[in-house]
């Protein structure tokens, strides 16, 4: 069994001794030549299985709003919610969260080295004899979200392999073994209904990145998946109006965002209809709501623009800032803010609307909310760079400011007891640091 050795360095540079480790693979990707000190890729696929995506997309321009608008920052300046496929997954056009600089890869016995070290590694019950045996697909995952994210395997930076290998492929691993555990529970004969994953995870913290990167893998291996995110939920532009009314001087439900805001019985019509999506033929559309509708302050998309899911579906990514959240008494939430009183009664009524349909918690940790308004102003000052609307530090505070009552009285409970109704076996906590990666949990 040869192990593949594949380093690009500078021409007339010295090779370094090759990896001591007792571990021999074989490699999954294609076959190279290296002429004067680069390396030329020689694939042997057909060219239609590098093509990174062939779904269509049907795009709609949100408006721009002025900056001095007095709620532009309720707009979603990064202008590409409304990117998807017949799918249902967003093809959002996304803000690189890796580095440009190329970087010298080592053999893939020191990837698998790599691996081993991640933070996640021990977290999901692995050895290195268990990586080792399935190394094949550990690469294969990650050549994909390489093609996918534009990066070439063959030379990636150490900011790279660690949101590829500690990151993305590791908690793809976990949701694929929660898709084996789901499906084990039905004998032959039954309609196995999809699996529904919820991602709990902070607003800025990468959540929409890694949703795409994993419902990606998921289609591109053979599984049908489909995606919803917790704003597609939102109420109407008439029915938000009301309850800005009801609720005056309120400001955390003076725009959408906390509970409150949604419509739970189109959210539990939704994701029934989801669950019983088990035969070929069927087929059902994903709401998706539009943030830009009324100069910022949204509405629900039009549903001839909804993207088509068709079954059997395998698998449900059902992303939000705050699934998960749980009810806590009154006095408690009096104490971070009291506008939070209402938020928290709204609360209530969520484990039944949301909740109680996720099997499998995927669980960001962040460790101080105070993050969130950084990765926003990083976000906003990137969209600015590039010549698009972008809000000003000002205005990402406003908007910041709505959420953040809800984050500390939250969090804490979810990330200590788990969603309401939550199996620790099917619950995986990811510790993120303030670059968005993952860490080892204190």
């Amino acid at each position: 069994m040869t192990i593949l050795s594949v380093v690009a360095y500078p021409h007339g540079s010295h090779l370094p001794p090759p990896s001591a480790s007792p571990y021999k693979f074989n490699s999954p990707f294609p076959p190279f030549t290296i002429l004067s000190g680069c390396l030329r890729y020689t694939s042997t696929l057909p060219s239609s299985a590098l093509v990174l995506s062939n779904m269509p997309t049907q795009t709609a321009k949100p408006a721009s709003l002025s900056s001095s608008h007095n709620y532009s920052w309720i707009q979603d300046t990064s202008a590409n919610y409304d990117r998807v496929s017949s799918s249902g997954c967003r093809s959002r056009q996304l803000n690189s969260v890796f580095p440009t600089t190329p970087a010298v890869v080592s053999t893939v016995a020191d990837l698998f080295e790599f691996i081993c070290g991640g933070p996640l590694i021990e977290k999901l019950g692995l050895t290195p004899e268990m990586v080792e045996s399935s190394i094949d697909k550990w690469l294969e995952c990650g050549a994909i979200l390489c093609r996918l994210f534009l990066m070439n395997e063959l030379q990636l930076s150490d900011a790279e392999k660690v949101r590829i290998y500690h990151y993305y492929v590791p908690v793809y691993i976990w949701c694929e073994d929660q898709l084996l555990r789901h499906q084990s529970l039905f004998k032959g004969c039954e309609e196995i209904p999809p699996l529904m994953i919820g991602v709990s995870a902070p607003q800025g913290c990468g959540k929409t990145t890694l949703v795409y990167a994993l419902d990606y893998l998921f289609r591109k291996l053979g599984r049908n998946s489909a995606t919803l995110s917790i704003d597609d939920f939102y109420l109407t532009a008439e029915d938000q109006a009301k309850v800005r009314s009801e609720n005056h001087g309120n400001s955390l439900l003076e725009f959408r965002g906390n509970a409150g805001t949604h419509d739970l019985p189109f959210s539990i019509e939704t994701l029934m209809a989801l669950s019983k999506l088990t035969k070929k033929g069927m087929k059902m559309k994903l709401p998706r709501y539009n943030k830009s509708a009324y100069g910022g302050r949204g509405d629900r998309a039009d549903p001839s623009t909804w993207p088509e899911v068709e079954g059997p579906l395998s698998i449900v990514l059902f992303e939000g800032w705050m699934l998960g959240f749980k009810p806590l008494p009154n006095e408690m939430v009096k104490e971070v803010d009291p506008q939070l009183e209402i938020v928290n009664k709204n609360l209530e009524a969520y484990y039944e609307a949301w909740d109680k349909f996720i099997e499998s918690w995927l669980v960001i940790k962040i460790t101080d909310p105070k993050c969130v308004f950084e990765w926003r102003l990083q976000g906003e000052l990137a969209m600015i760079a590039d010549g698009k609307p972008g809000m000003s530090k000002e205005e990402v505070l406003d908007f910041v400011s709505r959420y953040m009552p809800a984050y500390k009285a939250y969090l804490p409970t979810l990330y200590s007891e788990g969603p309401r109704g939550s199996d620790p076996e099917r619950l995986l906590l990811v510790d993120i640091d303030e670059e968005r990666n993952p860490i080892l949990g204190i």
